[in-house]
């Protein structure tokens, strides 16, 4: 199962998604940077897959800079990575399944582990409106 986050890079602390201010995004070329942090990419088309140790990262490549980029990530190690790329390059994450920012100094607080029992409580609603 895939996880889509956001990068963005702005020069606004941002919050939440709805109050960011586009006036400060900062177009950007994520792809360059991606594809120049990572060893292992498959490419096909503008479709690229990062290759990591125990995670996949796929996005689409841009014409153009852009101020944010979606990924979907697969594996746990996939954040990591990216919020480590995040610190480097001061861009900050966005959990689309989660509705929220992800804390850069502490990615556990609203990370992974809360993805994961997110799908678990939408897995266990699904079986019980099954059952009804």
């Amino acid at each position: 199962m895939s996880w889509d986050i956001v990068l963005f890079n702005s020069k606004q602390t941002i919050r939440s998604v709805e109050e960011i201010d586009e006036g400060l995004l900062v177009p950007t070329d994520f792809c360059s940077v991606l594809e120049s942090n990572f060893d292992k990419i498959e490419k096909d088309g503008k479709h690229r897959t990062i290759k990591g140790d125990g995670f996949e990262i796929d996005f689409f490549t841009d014409e153009e800079r852009v101020s944010n980029k979606l990924l979907s990530l697969y594996g746990e190690k996939g954040l990591y990575a990216l919020v480590n790329l995040a610190c480097q390059n001061n861009w900050q994450v966005f959990d689309t399944a989660l509705n929220q920012m992800i804390d850069l100094n502490d990615p556990e607080k609203n990370g992974y582990k809360h993805l994961s029992d997110y799908v678990k409580q939408i897995l266990e609603d699904e079986t019980k409106n099954e059952d009804a």
